[in-house]
Formats: structure tokens, C-alpha cells, sequence
């Protein structure tokens, strides 16, 4: 950070310079960090050695800077220590805020020293000092945080990488513990892989908007909404259109994980679909294709959004395999094909969990439309979907149908 070294003159008080009670370096620093450790809550958590020592000597540098401002004396190379002090502190983690509290009551303790001795023929001098310390204050936050949140960038976009790295390596079956040591992420004995769908935001279709801005912000949202409910213990490559998430297993149970898909959607403004495996480290890579093949059934299937697993699923995703079976249960909705309104009220009545209302209103139509309709699959196929045994054919065929060459 630039700043002005220009000489200005040194401020005094009853004839003595104004800095006078601050020159006792040693012994008013010695003071100030006890007062932070006693009076700043955030301060007394912190280590021993980072109190004793860079605690300490950035309270010895502050002071350093405030004599040399009241003094008229160049103060650059001092606030270039207070930058590398925030640098640090960025990457050990010490919260901002504690820096920035330290700070001001560091500040009022000295004002409180400088001002006990002045009268009221110092008033003019005193009004010069006040506008001196906000001068110091502007100058060192400025500094400290810009210092701060440069290293923090620096930090997270270090983290991202290892973790993308991670979770790459993961996926891939590839050795994972010396990457795991970098990251500092324990490797969980087992894993709910879960691929993710997220379809386009509203305002991805609006002309008079940047489509890929719109996505990459609610990616973000995404992102940050696991951070939040996750912390560093869900693994994730994900895309404005989805990806995968590796959640340990011990974290949340199936209530739990069901709410986590209604919370990323919630942050997205979008609908998620998400499908579930259960795997240990080592069968990730095949658990995450197969959570994909799932999810890809489920979106062919037009499934509302929310979380579905394989043991829900188990019977539709066999029907998906190659062979006989899945040619003749696509077949038995071809009568249909002259009737596409009747094979979109039976996908929608179906991903709409037979729900007749839900489908009326997703059709644009009555729910007497909808009997009907319903009544007139059964007469072209020979499949009741108001039966059970028919409704199964009928799902059946429609899984099938969707993977027909």
C-alpha cells in the first residue's frame, strides 16, 4: 500500500510531544496484549506462542506506527510488517474480526494515554491528534485487510485445488492417502456418492440476461449452501448441470440427506434430483457410475425432484439392462405413439406419484381430462394403470421405452 511520507509536523500536548506516554514500547505492549487476553474473548483462545509472539510484536509495531505518525516520521515499512503479519495470520486461520477488536482496544487504551495529561489550551491540538488517530486507524484496517483477504484467496484456492484433486482421485480409484494428508480431510470408512442434477435456473432462458452468469451463480449458491451444512467433510465435483458430492456416511442419516437435497435446492432455485449409493473408499469409482446410471433413469423418467436410492429403485434400474426383456416392455407402449398427449399424462402421472391433481395442474387440463386419458391407455395397451399389476407394466415399459435404440 502506497502512503504519503511526506514530513508533516509533530503534534505536542502542554508543550511536550504527543506521543511522550506511548515510548515505553517494551513495557505498554507487555500491557495491552494482557488486556486483549482478559478483555478480547476472541484473543484469549488463541495459542499461547501466537499470543506471546506475533500478538506482541504487531502490538510493539502499532505503537511503533502511532509514534512515528504523531512524530511526523515516515511510516511505510511499518505497515509493510503489519501486511506480512496479516498474511500469516490469514493462513493460520486467526478470524479477522479478532484482529480488527485487538486492534481498536490497543487504540482507545493508548488515546486514553496520550489524552490524560492535556488541558483545555490543548483543544486545538487535540482535535489535530483525534483526526491523526483515525488516520492511523484507516491506514492500518486498510492494510491489514487488504493483506488479509489477499492471503485467505490465496489459502481457499489452494484448499480447492487439493480438494478437487481429492475427490478426483476418489472417483477415480486412484491412491488417495498422501493427498489426503495435504488437505488435512481423514479419508471416511464409508460414503453416500451421490449424483446430482441441477437443471437450468429461470433466468438461464431470459435474453436480456447473461445466461452463464445466471449459472455460475447459482453454482456458488450451491457450493456455499454445503460448505454451510457440510464443512469440509462432503467431497465435490460439481458443474452449473450437476456432478457428484461424496458425503461420509457417519455424517447424516437418511432424513438427514433427504434434507440436504431440499436445502441445495432451496439455495440453487432450482429443483435438484439426486441419486444415492452406499460405498467404502475403494468401490466409489463403480458406485458413482452406477449412482449416475440411476439419476440418468430417473430424469428419463421425469421424476419429481428430491433424493432417490437404489433400493427404491432396484426393480426399474434391472429393466434398464440390454436384452429381451427390456425390448418387449418397451414395445407394449408403442399403441401409443398416435397419441402422444396419452404417453405424456401416463410419464406425468407417474413421475407425479399417481397424484391426479398434480397432473391436472402440471397438464394445463381437468382432472376429468385426466381419467379419461388414463382410461384410455388401459383400452390401447391392455394394461389398467388404475391396477396395480397393470400400473406395474405400464412404469415397467415406460423405463424400458427410454432406452430402445
Amino acid at each position: 500500500m502506497a502512503v504519503d511520507s511526506s514530513a508533516r509536523p509533530s503534534l505536542t500536548l502542554s508543550g511536550k510531544p504527543m506521543s511522550s506516554p506511548l515510548q515505553d514500547i517494551r513495557t505498554l505492549s507487555r500491557q495491552m496484549v494482557g488486556h486483549f487476553v482478559e478483555n478480547v474473548v476472541p484473543c484469549g483462545t488463541l495459542p499461547g506462542d501466537a499470543i506471546t509472539g506475533d500478538v506482541t510484536a504487531i502490538t510493539r509495531v502499532c505503537l511503533e506506527f502511532a509514534i512515528s505518525m504523531l512524530d511526523g516520521k515516515d511510516i511505510p515499512t511499518k505497515l509493510q510488517r503489519l501486511q506480512d503479519a496479516a498474511a500469516g495470520w490469514a493462513r493460520e486461520g486467526v478470524p479477522i474480526d479478532t484482529i480488527h477488536h485487538s486492534i481498536h482496544e490497543g487504540f482507545k487504551m493508548g488515546l486514553d494515554l496520550v489524552v490524560s495529561g492535556a488541558s483545555i489550551k490543548d483543544y486545538d491540538n487535540l482535535v489535530v491528534g483525534a483526526k491523526a488517530v483515525l488516520e492511523m486507524l484507516d491506514q492500518i484496517t486498510s492494510a491489514i485487510s487488504v493483506a488479509y483477504v489477499r492471503e485467505l484467496r490465496s489459502v481457499v484456492s489452494e484448499h480447492h485445488t487439493a480438494v478437487h484433486t481429492l475427490t478426483s482421485a476418489l472417483l477415480g480409484g486412484h491412491s488417495t492417502s498422501t493427498m489426503a494428508r495435504e488437505c488435512g480431510i481423514a479419508i471416511a470408512d464409508s460414503y453416500a456418492v451421490v449424483a446430482v442434477a441441477i437443471p437450468p435456473h429461470r433466468e438461464e432462458h431470459n435474453p436480456a440476461v447473461d445466461s452463464q452468469v445466471v449459472a455460475r451463480r447459482k453454482l456458488r449458491r450451491v457450493q456455499a449452501e454445503l460448505a454451510t451444512r457440510c464443512g469440509n467433510n462432503a467431497l465435490s465435483l460439481l458443474s452449473v448441470d450437476g456432478g457428484t458430492v461424496l458425503v461420509p456416511s457417519a455424517t447424516f442419516d437418511s432424513a438427514e440427506l433427504d434434507a440436504l437435497i431440499t436445502q441445495l435446492s432451496h439455495a440453487a432455485q432450482v429443483g435438484i434430483t439426486a441419486t444415492m449409493i452406499d460405498a467404502a473408499p475403494a468401490q466409489i469409482p463403480d458406485a458413482a457410475d452406477q449412482a449416475h446410471e440411476l439419476l440418468d433413469m430417473v430424469q428419463r423418467l421425469q421424476a419429481v425432484p428430491g433424493m432417490y436410492r437404489f433400493d427404491e429403485l432396484a426393480l426399474e434400474y434391472q429393466l434398464t439392462r440390454p436384452g429381451p426383456g427390456r425390448e418387449y416392455l418397451g414395445s407394449l407402449l408403442d399403441p401409443l405413439d398416435a397419441h402422444p398427449e396419452l404417453l405424456e399424462t401416463l410419464q406425468r402421472h407417474i413421475a407425479n406419484n399417481l397424484n391426479r391433481q398434480r397432473t391436472a395442474r402440471v397438464l394445463h387440463v381437468h382432472t376429468n381430462t385426466v381419467d379419461y386419458r388414463l382410461k384410455r391407455i388401459g383400452q390401447l395397451t391392455g394394461f389398467d394403470p388404475s391396477q396395480p399389476s397393470g400400473l406395474w407394466y405400464l412404469r415397467s415399459a415406460l423405463v424400458a421405452r427410454t432406452y430402445r435404440a
